[in-house]
């Protein structure tokens, strides 16, 4: 079944996950997704994540992080959606719980969170809220 929102499907995915105490959950593999993963492992919020294939259909196993029963992902927010893109310049990128969170932002120089953009002076689509 196809899915019109992946990057939505990736977060409900691991909330429900994280609701659940689960300590790996499997995602069909995109490009997008994958380096939505690749930083929530930089910034500490999973502990890994591994590309595997299983009935000629590839995913994405995360290991999602906990520490001492907590998990390390309190809160997930898609912000752009197909139906309302959410844009921002440079100067107006949002901060997320006063820096304790992340944005997402899809720039022109890739999937950067808010620091990166605001560093590199890039604007964006905002694509979701992490903390």
């Amino acid at each position: 079944m196809p899915v019109t929102d992946p990057i939505a499907d990736l977060l409900t995915r691991i909330r429900n996950a994280v609701k659940a105490n689960k300590r790996r959950l499997d995602v069909p593999y995109s490009k997008i997704k994958k380096e939505i993963l690749n930083i929530l492992k930089e910034q500490s919020f999973i502990t890994d994540f591994t590309e595997v294939t299983q009935d000629g259909k590839s995913n994405l196993r995360v290991q999602l992080k906990y520490t001492n029963g907590a998990p390390a992902i309190s809160g997930l927010e898609r912000i752009s959606t197909p139906g309302l893109r959410k844009y921002a310049p440079a100067d107006e990128l949002p901060r997320v719980l006063n820096g304790y969170g992340i944005a997402i932002i899809s720039t022109s120089k890739g999937i950067l969170t808010d620091k990166q953009a605001r560093r590199d002076s890039v604007g964006g689509e905002i694509l979701c809220h992490i903390w």
